[in-house]
């Protein structure tokens, strides 16, 4: 008996938990027979299932569509936006092929590659007596409130990890469901936050200044994610090397343009 039926609602038994697992094994080999089959024919060609956190996705998507476009013209890229555990969920049950997220340290018993890491920096209104000052510690926080994202988001765990240990306090008044409302909050005079670095757009975000830490600042490692024994490491080898090449493109643009005094924004 795999269900007992109630009144009002159907329990699974210890028996049909036991088939239910048994049959996800059976979906994820089938899964990946059918991606082995579909690498032995082109690897970098056809889906590619790709997940990513709500507070990387559109940001660094807006970067490495096109390189990835002109690097894998066969490949079809179909993008999942979900937070951490789901994606992790479903990269598991093999309904995602590749991750891009933040690194966590459960996420071991998958294959991860590093891809940049990608810096914190302070968002707050330009009177905000923090951006006077010459050198921006961490430690400038201490008993300053920070507006967060609501629970889900691992940015609010990396961003309240270092903020915690400097001595500031989370503002219980409001948590955010988006990084685009957190940055509406700040420019309202609600509070500062910490804006990943992919997310700050200067010329767009009127009423923001954005200021870098010095050492040690606060950042987020960037890591791709596939299951061990994935078919098709070719083309996730490939996806990752173009994402590398883009970051340091990116870089290197910033270097430019803060050498143009005309293009410097305050950081």
């Amino acid at each position: 008996q795999l269900v007992e039926r109630h009144r009002h609602q159907v329990v699974i038994t210890d028996a049909g938990r036991q088939i239910a697992d048994r049959a996800r094994d059976i979906l994820r080999s089938v899964k990946s027979l059918e991606q082995q089959a579909e690498a032995l024919r082109d690897p970098l060609s056809g889906e590619l299932h790709l997940g990513l956190v709500p507070t990387l996705g559109p940001y660094l998507l807006a970067h490495i569509m096109s390189p990835l476009a002109t690097a894998l013209p066969r490949m079809q890229l179909l993008l999942y936006e979900q937070h951490t555990a789901t994606l992790l969920q479903q990269l598991d049950n093999a309904d995602l092929d590749l991750l891009i997220l933040p690194w966590r340290d459960e996420m071991e018993h998958f294959k991860h590659f590093d891809l940049f890491t990608e810096r914190l920096l302070l968002a707050a209104t330009p009177d905000d007596a923090l951006l006077e000052k010459g050198t921006l510690q961490l430690s400038n926080l201490k008993d300053r409130r920070v507006l967060t994202l609501e629970d889900g988001h691992c940015l609010r765990d990396d961003a309240m990890a270092y903020c915690f240990a400097a001595g500031a306090k989370e503002d219980q008044r409001f948590r955010a469901t988006s990084l685009e409302t957190l940055r509406f909050m700040v420019a309202s005079g609600i509070g500062i936050t910490l804006i990943p670095e992919l997310a700050v757009d200067p010329a767009r975000d009127r009423g923001i200044c954005y200021r870098s830490f010095s050492e040690p600042e606060p950042s987020r490692r960037i890591v791709a994610l596939v299951r061990k024994g994935y078919p098709r490491m070719i083309c996730v080898e490939k996806i990752v090397h173009v994402i590398r090449q883009t970051i340091v493109d990116l870089g290197d643009a910033e270097s430019e343009r803060a050498r143009d005094p005309e293009n410097q924004v305050r950081k």
